[in-house]
């Protein structure tokens, strides 16, 4: 069993190491990766923790307040469309993209004979996120652009796709998602950005307005654009790459190299698309979001006309992911901040982590933090084995994961319906829960944590784009309306909870499985129900119901989980988190459990703050003295 944390050693949640501190992603990955991919993956992902704990870390608080500007024009007062990045986001640049944090899930990288799973761009970014959320969104943005490519090119943007998933810096491009316009927001099939295709240039040439466009200055920018004659609606758009560079006038796409070497475009270098202004924004500096006016610019249709809505929504569920990991992330930073000042800040005589409410505080905390991150990388895992599947791989079998999470059941139909339930859900409620967990952690630092000299400032407001980011909560509600009716989703989740409950054994999970049980029969009723009502009632209820299918799986998953570490490891900590999450979120407690006489967050603070293991025999005898 692991030592406990005592975070009275550390003055702040900086100069450290995330990966070695975040007890919560090893376990999770240990669980859903192949016993070769995490023995290869843990010194790495422990290398990059410690890069993003120092350097980056340091970087982020400085790009903050000097981020990067638009020069939309040159002296002569032509068109450049040039964004000025601070030397310290291009140093993060560098060490996060030559680390492999997108080329290692589409490129074998050094060391592997095959990629790794694009769980692993999902882990790099979760660690990279406590650090600096707004750069996160570039690097999930070139992950979903290479994704797109690989998925639908036809070879003839191999180039683009190479670039986007470089080792090395200086041959490498981001990518982009330009999605939005003016008149539409989130009606996607409102677009109104035309292309036509330019016979003497062999090109398509887009006109239009792009409202919120962030990585404003991506090489590799996809867009959606309606051809002539297209019908309305999604059904009428197809997606197109924008580079950023007049492909005419230079040799494949303008690379980090080519912009560290020559500086901006030349006038007659820029394709044809004016950067009108960048967003000030209330966080997320790091990541430059503007508004793009395309005046013919110069474009590659990308699959089949009239498909890219489709094609787009490929890159949406890895975004959705992405955006999810990026609340883990920011709810670890926020919790190793509160943990850290509650150790060390002293009043009326004692730290403050010693005083029941505060302790209580963090508990619940520490348990939002987990079941969010574990209900991510299983959700996870699920779209990585679809991507394995799609590639031709093999898919693992239950018995080659270390957790045994993989049922020998699961086929590529379930793990898509099953996926595409989940991914809305995973990026709707952790949203919500990264804003609430980065306020109370302000909170917790007092006064100065609203000042901007401290990290909690800053995460706050990185976190309120993520409920906004792809999708808000109710047009993701929606979504999940459409899975269910489309896809039959609730079928693969049926069996994915029941699975998980059959396994739970331990008598001190005996009560927590019984509530489960009991709040699933009641999911299901409520998923019959709305099957029968009409458009309007199901519309309503929606967003109730993607927070009760995220309470019901993740408390099914944390109690399999538990059971496997009494099993595995006699230890019995995971049982605390999956009790508490149950208690918390699926039991109705009468007095608000003010007359229970519960005691759990002061009986259980070291084991759950500060990962204390705890014998089986002992959770035992908790359970027998409530």
């Amino acid at each position: 069993m692991s030592r406990p944390i005592d975070y009275g050693e550390f003055e702040e949640g900086r100069n450290v190491n995330y990966w070695e501190l975040d007890r919560a992603i090893q376990r999770e990955l240990r669980r859903i990766y192949a016993d070769d991919e995490f023995a290869w993956a843990k010194p790495r992902l422990s290398e990059f923790g410690a890069v993003v704990g120092h350097t980056i870390a340091d970087n982020a608080d400085y790009v903050d307040d000097h981020g990067p500007e638009l020069e939309s024009y040159d002296k002569h007062g032509d068109v450049q469309n040039r964004v000025r990045y601070p030397a310290e986001l291009l140093e993060s640049e560098q060490l996060a993209y030559e680390r492999g944090i997108v080329a290692d899930a589409f490129e074998a990288p050094p060391g592997r004979d095959e990629p790794m799973p694009l769980a692993h761009n999902l882990a790099m970014q979760y660690l990279l996120s406590y650090a600096d959320p707004g750069f996160d969104c570039p690097v999930a943005m070139t992950a979903g652009a290479a994704l797109v490519l690989e998925k639908f090119d036809d070879g003839s943007l191999e180039e683009y796709y190479e670039a986007l998933t470089s080792r090395d810096y200086e041959g490498l491009i981001e990518g982009a998602m330009f999605l939005t316009e003016k008149q539409g927001g989130s009606d996607v099939g409102a677009a109104e950005t035309l292309a036509e295709y330019d016979e003497e240039a062999d090109c398509w040439r887009l006109t239009g307005e792009k409202w919120f466009c962030s990585n404003i200055d991506a090489e590799g920018t996809l867009a959606l654009a309606r051809t002539p004659d297209a019908p309305e609606g999604t059904d009428g758009l197809s997606m197109f790459l924008v580079p950023h560079a007049d492909p005419d006038h230079s040799e494949g796409p303008w690379t980090k190299g080519d912009r560290l070497e020559d500086g901006s475009l030349s006038p007659d270098e820029a394709n044809d698309q004016f950067y009108r202004r960048l967003k000030d924004k209330l966080g997320t500096i790091s990541v430059p979001t503007g508004e793009v006016e395309f005046d013919g610019a110069k474009a590659y249709l990308v699959g089949e006309e009239e498909r890219g809505f489709k094609q787009m929504t490929e890159m949406l569920n890895l975004e959705r992911l992405s955006n999810a990991a990026a609340s883990c992330g920011i709810m670890g930073r926020a919790l190793l901040e509160s943990k850290i000042h509650a150790a060390n800040r002293e009043a009326f005589g004692e730290t403050i982590d010693q005083y029941p409410l505060m302790r209580e505080d963090l508990v619940d905390m520490t348990v939002d933090h987990e079941a969010a991150t574990a209900y991510v990388f299983e959700v996870a895992r699920l779209f990585s084995e679809r991507e394995r599947a799609e590639r031709g791989a093999e898919p693992r079998s239950a018995e080659s994961t270390s957790g045994g999470t993989a049922s020998a059941g699961e086929d590529a139909d379930d793990v898509y319906r099953l996926m595409r339930l989940l991914i809305p859900i995973a990026k709707l409620r952790t949203a919500r829960m990264a804003v609430d967990t980065a306020s109370y952690a302000m909170e917790v630092q007092g006064g100065n944590g609203y000042v901007n000299d401290f990290v909690t400032n800053r995460l706050l407001r990185d976190a309120q784009v993520l409920p906004i980011w792809e999708g808000t909560e109710n047009v993701l509600s929606l979504d999940v309306l459409r899975a269910l009716e489309r896809e039959d989703a609730h079928e693969p989740l049926r069996e994915a909870v029941e699975e998980r409950l059959e396994s739970v054994t331990h008598p001190a999970l005996e009560d927590a499985a019984e509530t489960v049980e009991s709040e699933f029969r009641d999911l299901e009723t409520a998923l019959v129900t709305l099957a029968g009502e009409d458009a309007e009632y199901a519309q309503l209820s929606a967003k109730r119901l993607a927070h009760y299918v995220f309470d019901v799986f993740t408390a099914a998953l944390l109690l399999e989980e538990a059971q496997t570490k009494l099993e595995d490891d006699e230890d019995g900590r995971l049982a605390l988190i999956a009790n508490r999450f149950v208690t918390n979120e699926l039991e109705n407690r009468e007095a608000r459990g003010i007359t229970s006489g519960d005691r759990f967050p002061l009986e259980s603070f070291d084991a759950v703050v500060r990962h204390e293991p705890v014998d089986s025999e002992s959770l035992l005898e908790r359970r027998e003295a409530v």
